[in-house]
């Protein structure tokens, strides 16, 4: 059993839901994320993703395009990216992370390198937005063969024929985009989701985690009750730039302040 499904079931088991949370590999620099990634178990995070800094970053809004800027300045790369992995694998074996970005950067440091590389680092699941299942020969079934889960996004667009195609080669869980837009742009309204997340679960078995719509306890709380997870993104990347000096430095507090955060998006979810 990956580490996702046997994370997802004992979160079920116990009637629990998934806390995720993104935060930008790099951002604000190499050593202060490398920090926040280390510290997010313990302050509750079930699952963990990571994006892999890309110029154009096309589903996300303003707060993560900064922070992929952030992570560039800083001397970010994919290599460096799978070397956080490993590092951080080396003191936790348990806690899922999965690769969150573009394709671009993957198809120019070789497909079969990069899984390779982030199989041996530590990977559990990769969510590459710009493939759709057309093109799942590009990188899904190769992902797939050396065991990472591929994470399929589900939008409020995706009707009822595109949804079989987009269900077919998703593994670990489906990620329920709760808003026709970008990352960071605004909260979702709870009964739209909760009719959409009614209807994924009589299409598959997979767990759904609602993301894109989340960004305070009181709405990962709500939101939680709805699925079997939520992920959080933009408010955690907002909290590391509200935490940076004027010459976009971290902040002695920055990584205590952004854990604390953290853990009340977990109290909130575990309530």
């Amino acid at each position: 059993m990956s580490r996702i499904a046997a994370t997802f079931a004992a979160l079920k088991a116990s009637g629990k839901r998934a806390l995720v949370t993104y935060i930008a590999a790099g951002d604000p620099d190499l050593e202060t994320s490398a920090k926040i990634l280390a510290g997010l178990p313990k302050a509750g995070v079930d699952i963990i993703e990571l994006s892999m800094p890309f110029s154009d970053p096309m589903a996300d809004g303003v707060p993560i395009q900064l922070a992929n800027l952030r992570a560039f300045k800083a001397g970010i790369t994919l290599k460096k990216v799978l070397a956080m992995v490993a590092t951080f694998r080396a003191t936790d074996g348990k806690t899922p992370l999965v690769l969150m970005g573009y394709y671009n950067p993957i198809y120019v440091y070789g497909v079969e390198t990069f899984l390779a590389d982030a199989k041996a680092a530590g990977v559990d699941g990769l969510i590459v937005v710009d493939l759709p299942p057309e093109e799942d020969s590009e990188l899904c079934e190769p992902a797939r063969r050396v065991g990472l889960n591929f994470i399929r996004l589900v939008t409020p667009t995706t009707d009822a024929q595109r949804l079989p195609a987009v269900l077919k080669s998703a593994s670990g869980f489906l990620y329920y985009v709760s808003i026709a837009g970008i990352t960071g742009t605004r909260s979702a309204s709870i009964e739209p989701v909760k009719v959409a997340v009614a209807a994924l679960r009589r299409a598959t078995d997979l767990p759904v985690a609602i993301g894109f719509g989340v960004a305070t306890p009181d709405q990962a709380r709500q939101f939680a009750a709805l699925a079997d997870g939520v992920v959080v993104g933009s408010a955690i990347v907002n909290r590391i730039a509200g935490n940076l000096d004027p010459e976009g430095r971290a902040k002695p507090e920055l990584v205590e302040d952004v854990l604390g955060f953290v853990g009340s998006l977990a109290a909130a979810v575990d309530g």
